[in-house]
């Protein structure tokens, strides 16, 4: 899916959103495992990365190529604020109407509308692919994003009390949201 839009964000600087190229995969590569350490909100550790630059610039670049599928970047002054993208759940008739959405932005540019701006997109992205349901995963502490999935429509569904198991702080709570299309 072919993405590209610009916004002006909270502190005045402008922030471009667009689909990656195979080019873009260093710079990445090297945001994804910034910010899978800067958090423990997240999936994975950086340690646990099965990407190399190479690997994610193809990885862009299907995502581009695809459809139905997208990962879009988030640049702010040249340098990779975020990323976010969905992706489909499966290609069986029972789940082909659903969809996964994440996300991930630099500690540094929290708060300045990146992560809705990417959120945003995403959701428009999905509709236009023709999904009737995006879906997440969030860790229950992490009041902010799901304060922001909120604001966007998304409603819980459950939760697994042990759905992570961290090596900073234990087992975390993972709430289940959705959003209908």
């Amino acid at each position: 899916m072919k993405y590209c839009q610009q916004i002006v964000l909270k502190n005045g600087k402008t922030a471009v959103l667009r689909n990656g190229v195979a080019s873009d995969g260093s710079a990445v590569f090297e945001n994804f495992n910034r910010t899978h350490a800067e958090t423990d909100f997240l999936l994975s550790y950086p340690d646990e990365n099965s990407f190399d630059s190479e690997k994610e610039g193809q990885f862009l670049e299907q995502k581009t190529a695809s459809t139905h599928e997208i990962e879009l970047i988030a640049f702010v002054d040249g340098k990779v604020a975020g990323t976010a993208g969905i992706e489909a759940v499966g290609t069986k008739d029972k789940v082909r109407h659903r969809a996964e959405f994440g996300i991930s932005v630099l500690k540094e540019y929290w708060g300045l509308g990146i992560g809705r701006a990417l959120l945003e997109a995403c959701i428009k992205c999905a509709k236009e692919a023709g999904y009737a349901q995006l879906e997440l995963t969030v860790v229950a502490e992490n009041a902010r994003a799901i304060a922001l999935y909120q604001k966007a429509g998304f409603v819980e569904y459950g939760r697994n009390p042990r759905g992570f198991h961290s090596r900073i702080s234990g087992f975390q709570e993972v709430v289940y949201m959705l959003l209908k299309l």
